[in-house]
């Protein structure tokens, strides 16, 4: 932007051209005077003349040698502006005044005038007038006025514009979508979580039933290693409380406080054994206590399921400092916009992408691998779940590097899974891949697995595994439907 403004500036003064608006509604052009009005919104670039760095300017009217502008600007801005105005100057005529120059050449007189101000208005003569501020800022302006003087033939031009890249405008980008929250216990400490998948069908739509919201079925995390999995002891009798199976509440082997903590959990059943002093457990201990005693039987349910913590002893999930969901939002900074302990729900950030034929689908983001993408988006660091990457508990997400600017997690089009609710091969937990396009300017929007082959063999873009901080990168992204 830096080097375009500098150009048409020089060209300005070389050539004799006035850079304005197109002017729908300009009179015609009476002796060397022509009348011109126009509105257009500015980005300022970092200022191209001499000894002025730091500073960011918008260039409305643009210098021309033997031309004069006056007349009114109202302007409005994202931040606080000054004004200037250039004059012309003859070779020997500065005297020490405030001056601008690009080439040390081409010399003009400068007037800044510090509005420190957002918006307003002002009249204006001179050979060059601007906006201008220590930040890069946005203005919207309003200009009228007269072109006075040489050359005869004025060429009216569009104004500077920036050089937009492509973007998506994509509809509920992102919404909103309220869980429940159940709660369980580590070594005393009260835990809250959720359930968002299970390996299991019939328990999948027992824990739906149970909290009126959808637990989806994700056969491949069954598959998922031994050393990927926390331990989640659930009760079949005993004191009766809010556990899943109306005892009481679940007890967990791990939280994200431990390296060892992973949102995927086997079931444990436990259960006691008839006459029986029962009580409630708080420590996992406890339980391999009890088991050893013969007290209770412990039964693998032979059931993993997807049960991310919000909120664990000493800690809990990034909330975002704003609570507004909107299409514009930023990706990172959190995935959580409230968490009420009192009436037991979470609201998360459901993002939306295409599945593997390019229908609609909505995720959350809940644990990641490594850290550094987990802080980027506010969620929890969950190095355990690094091995699902050569595993089948873990399926394709493809995500864009560049192209199409949009509400992915990297600024551009949303994401593509290779798997959606419903099918076999659906699991939560996504191994990423990168798509690039060779040629970012002719991007365009890829909805399906199969517009990514096709263009990839036309080597149009190339696809890679994710490696970020050179590590195994896994991130678990529940899919749901967030209009339930």
């Amino acid at each position: 932007m830096n080097r375009i403004l500098l150009a048409l500036v020089i060209a300005g003064v070389a050539g004799g051209l006035i850079l304005a608006a197109s002017l729908p509604e300009q009179t015609a052009v009476a002796g060397f005077n022509k009348k011109f009005h126009f509105t257009q919104t500015l980005i300022s670039a970092p200022d191209p003349a001499v000894d002025r760095e730091g500073l960011h300017m918008a260039m409305i009217l643009s210098p021309n040698k033997g031309t004069i502008y006056d007349g009114s600007l109202t302007f409005s801005a994202n931040d606080t502006v000054g004004a200037a105005v250039l004059h012309e100057l003859g070779p020997d005529d500065d005297y020490g005044q405030p001056t601008w120059t690009v080439d040390g050449q081409t010399v003009y007189g400068l007037t800044q005038i510090p509005l420190d101000a957002d918006g307003g208005t002002l009249e204006y003569a001179g050979a060059a007038l601007a906006l201008y501020s220590d930040t890069k800022f946005a203005a919207t302006v309003t200009v009228d006025g007269w072109i006075r003087g040489q050359p005869t033939e004025i060429v009216l031009q569009n104004p500077v514009r920036p050089q937009l890249e492509p973007s998506l405008a994509l509809s509920r980008a992102s919404v909103p979508t309220t869980i429940p929250l159940h709660e369980g216990t580590h070594e005393a400490g009260r835990v809250l979580y959720i359930i968002t998948d299970a390996s299991d069908a019939e328990w999948a739509d027992q824990v739906s039933e149970l909290q009126q919201w959808q637990v989806e079925l994700a056969p491949p995390i069954a598959d998922a290693p031994e050393d990927s999995l926390n331990t989640m002891y659930v009760f079949t009798n005993g004191q009766k409380g809010e556990g899943v199976y109306g005892y009481q509440s679940e007890v967990f082997e791990h939280t994200p406080a431990q390296a060892e903590y992973s949102a995927l959990s086997k079931m444990v059943e436990i259960t006691w054994r008839p006459g029986q002093n029962q009580k409630a457990f708080e420590y996992a201990s406890d339980i391999q206590d009890a088991v050893e005693a013969g007290r209770v039987t412990v039964r693998d349910a032979g059931i993993v399921v997807n049960a991310p913590q919000i909120v664990w002893p000493d800690g809990q999930m990034e909330v975002r400092p704003d609570s507004a969901i909107t299409d514009g939002m930023e990706y990172g900074g959190g995935q959580i916009t409230q968490i009420d302990e009192e009436g037991m729900t979470v609201t998360f950030v459901a993002h939306r992408g295409w599945g593997p034929d390019g229908r609609t689908i909505y995720y959350i983001v809940t644990d990641a691998t490594p850290s550094g993408p987990a802080e980027a988006m506010g969620v929890t660091d969950a190095p355990a779940i690094a091995p699902l990457i050569a595993n089948p508990a873990a399926v394709d997400l493809y995500q864009f590097s560049n192209g199409l600017k949009g509400p992915g997690p990297m600024g551009f089009q949303p994401g593509v899974a290779s798997a959606a609710l419903g099918d076999e091969t659906y699991s939560p937990m996504w191994r990423i891949y990168l798509v690039s396009w060779n040629d970012p300017e002719n991007a365009s929007l890829l909805e399906t697995v199969d517009d990514i082959t096709h263009y990839s063999g036309e080597e149009m873009v190339t696809v890679s595994l994710a490696r970020p901080m050179n590590a195994d990168h896994i991130v678990n992204c529940p899919f749901i439907d967030p209009f339930q």
